[in-house]
């Protein structure tokens, strides 16, 4: 496990591809128990440990994910995702690039249990929800693209239904469209930056994720790089 950030209230942990954030039907141990026993181990606590789930990213994808330490951090986190005061914003990988460079997409999304899968109405329908995200194609190789998403709104499998919906399948999510999977099953999707007030000392939180070690990640991380230090 991987601690990006941590303090009296709040842990911040690097999610790897495959890892669950809350317990499932698989069985498999999820990071909020694993962080429970760091805790437990880490500060030689007795009994029972706190760790409050704050919010998920599906179980291939990557990046930070924010646990709450206390009660009291856990109800006020709660109430400002709900609020719209964490500001999250996630890079993903296409073969195909956007037709516009950015824009926002509006859709009206509907989730079906039995397959676990969204749909994107760009009309409203019965049940459906409305979806909000912001996106920015900010990079490309030969054969990918590196666009930014930042949402607006939290839908089940949102990006990566929205983007598919614009015929941008985020490389390796083959349920929503993409033609290949990534050989360990992770999809090419991270939430590569978080910001937010804490939730108790007030103080201003902004963090990034470490890239992961992945050939095409890093390559980008390259590409932006010589790309930001290019004479102006």
């Amino acid at each position: 496990m991987e601690v990006v950030y941590e303090d009296n209230h709040i842990i911040v942990v690097n999610k790897r591809p495959g890892e669950i954030v809350q317990g499932d039907k698989t069985g498999d141990e999820p990071l909020s128990e694993t962080i429970k026993r760091y805790l437990k181990e880490k500060y030689c606590k007795p009994g029972n440990v706190f760790c409050g789930v704050v919010h998920r990213l599906d179980r291939p994808v990557s990046g930070l994910v924010v646990f709450a330490k206390t009660s009291k951090a856990l109800a006020r986190l709660n109430e400002m995702f709900r609020n719209g005061q964490v500001h999250k914003t996630y890079w993903a990988i296409t073969r195909n690039r956007p037709e516009n460079p950015e824009g926002e997409l509006l859709h009206y999304i509907t989730t079906t249990d039995k397959n676990n899968k969204s749909y994107a109405s760009i009309t409203p329908k019965p049940r459906a929800k409305e979806a909000k995200l912001r996106y920015r194609h900010i990079a490309s190789s030969d054969r990918y693209n590196l666009i930014e998403v930042e949402l607006l709104t939290g839908r089940k499998h949102q990006i990566r239904v929205q983007l598919s919906a614009i015929g941008c399948p985020i490389k390796g999510d083959l349920k929503y469209g993409d033609k290949r999977s990534n050989p360990d099953g992770s999809i090419s999707l991270m939430a590569r930056h978080i910001e937010f007030i804490h939730p108790v000392s007030k103080e201003p939180i902004s963090l990034d994720a470490p890239m992961p070690e992945d050939n095409l990640w890093q390559a980008f991380v390259g590409r932006l790089h010589d790309e930001n230090n290019q004479p102006q």
